[in-house]
């Protein structure tokens, strides 16, 4: 049976061509959807940039066909129209007496299914509520699927226990030039840049694959400027981290396993083959007041939100007496514009050549926004993504369709990308017991 999709206003500022993803099946806006969309057109974040861009694709089609039957959406695709009828169904007014734009755009999804009995019409909304009033009127609803992640339980982690690995190849691992041609190893299915615990009883080695040279190389501890990993997971975060090679890394994993930090740490220990560190992380309103209703100068509201990466900078700055030259060294990074603490709506229009970009609370962003961020990127830039994605603040997003779940999903086995799943934390014994417990 064919189907028809009605949109809500919310799916339309996620993703602006969203209409194109529904295969042969028609395409409904309600005009109430046109009034909010109109709402959002001026304005520098992302939705906004959606409300344009839709407004834009919608004016290809010829004006009087969008409200008389459709126009086709593209060769062999379903027909896309405006509904531009205002009256309530009755089922909706009385099951729901306020009168909000969701019951306009509920009514008109009833009014259509009412009319066309023979067709299969569902609600397209990343609106929970929105969704489960539709199906409590016995009409279809569902979330906008098209960039979700189908398994998110065996998304892939970036790291790997190998469990009475070969002792030959540990001993090797440990004789110079520390590597071996991957096609020796012995091992299977081992992802680009994938890293590797090898153990067999008291014997152990960390390792990792690197695809370039199409070897297995030891991962050994390093430390990254001042910080000392704890464990085998910020061992290979500061590896992949600090690599020339690789040119895209996330860090995914629960409060205090040291995402932020190692990130910082190794933007630092590298700095000189950088132009410039950025530092960057989106705005998400606090006890939902947004930067308008916050006291005092633009510095000043944004002083909360920045505040985490100074901290990080702190712990980094105190692991080195005043008279260190690498204490001395992250202030006068911060004068000069070497290094940049900044809201990432800032990024727009920037020119990103040879910069260390870290996006912090990626978790919040998404698919849309993690791919704008990374085309930004010029030649010899590179990008780290870190959050947790259990987590999220923002009301549309969840952990099947953040942007920095999707990007793990959609990059692995990429060999300029890496990926670290940090699971132990680090920061203290009451904030393990708090992440595991609460």
């Amino acid at each position: 049976m064919k189907k028809t999709f009605v949109l809500d206003t919310n799916v339309i500022l996620h993703d602006s061509s969203c209409f194109y993803n529904f295969a042969d099946n028609d395409v409904i806006i309600p005009m109430t959807v046109i009034e909010e969309i109109d709402q959002f057109k001026r304005g520098h974040d992302l939705i906004n940039f959606h409300a344009r861009e839709f407004i834009r694709l919608l004016d290809e089609y010829p004006g009087d066909a969008l409200v008389n039957g459709g126009a086709m959406i593209r060769e062999g695709s379903g027909r896309i129209s405006i509904c531009t009828i205002y009256q309530d169904e009755k089922k909706v007014s009385s099951a729901f007496i306020e009168p909000k734009p969701d019951h306009r755009i509920l009514s008109a999804a009833m009014r259509i299914q009412r009319e066309h009995p023979e067709q299969q019409v569902i609600l397209v909304s990343k609106d929970v509520n929105l969704r489960l009033k539709a199906k409590s009127l016995g009409l279809n609803s569902q979330d906008y699927y098209n960039d979700k992640i189908k398994d998110i339980d065996n998304l892939y982690r970036g790291k790997r226990l190998i469990d009475n690995a070969d002792p030959s190849l540990i001993e090797k691992l440990y004789t110079m030039p520390f590597e071996i041609p991957i096609k020796e190893s012995g091992l299977v299915s081992v992802v680009p840049n994938e890293y590797l615990i090898l153990r067999n009883h008291q014997m152990s080695v960390l390792a990792y694959f690197n695809p370039f040279k199409e070897v297995l190389e030891r991962v050994d501890k390093n430390p990254a400027y001042g910080i000392t990993p704890r464990n085998a997971e910020q061992t290979f975060a500061i590896h992949a981290l600090t690599s020339l090679d690789i040119k895209l890394v996330s860090l995914s994993g629960k409060a205090g396993t040291g995402k932020t930090l190692l990130a910082l740490a190794s933007a630092l220990e590298v700095h000189k083959n950088y132009r410039q560190i950025f530092l960057a992380r989106p705005i998400v309103a606090l006890s939902n007041k947004d930067l308008g209703y916050l006291p005092g100068d633009i510095t000043s509201k944004l002083d909360p939100y920045m505040q985490p990466l100074y901290d990080n900078l702190g712990i980094i700055r105190d692991q080195f007496s005043e008279s260190d030259q690498r204490h001395k060294r992250i202030q006068n990074m911060l004068e000069n514009g070497k290094l940049e603490i900044a809201p990432l709506a800032y990024i727009r229009g920037r020119s990103l050549d040879r910069i260390f970009f870290i996006v912090d609370e990626a978790q919040n962003l998404t698919p849309h926004e993690v791919k704008t961020i990374i085309t930004r990127a010029g030649e010899g830039t590179k990008v780290i993504f870190t959050g947790d994605p259990h987590q999220i603040d923002t009301p549309y997003l969840d952990s099947r369709s953040t942007g920095l779940n999707y990007l793990v999903h959609r990059m692995q086995g990429q060999p300029i990308y890496s990926h670290i799943t940090l699971e132990k934390g680090e920061r203290s014994e009451l904030a393990e017991l708090a992440s595991d417990l609460l």
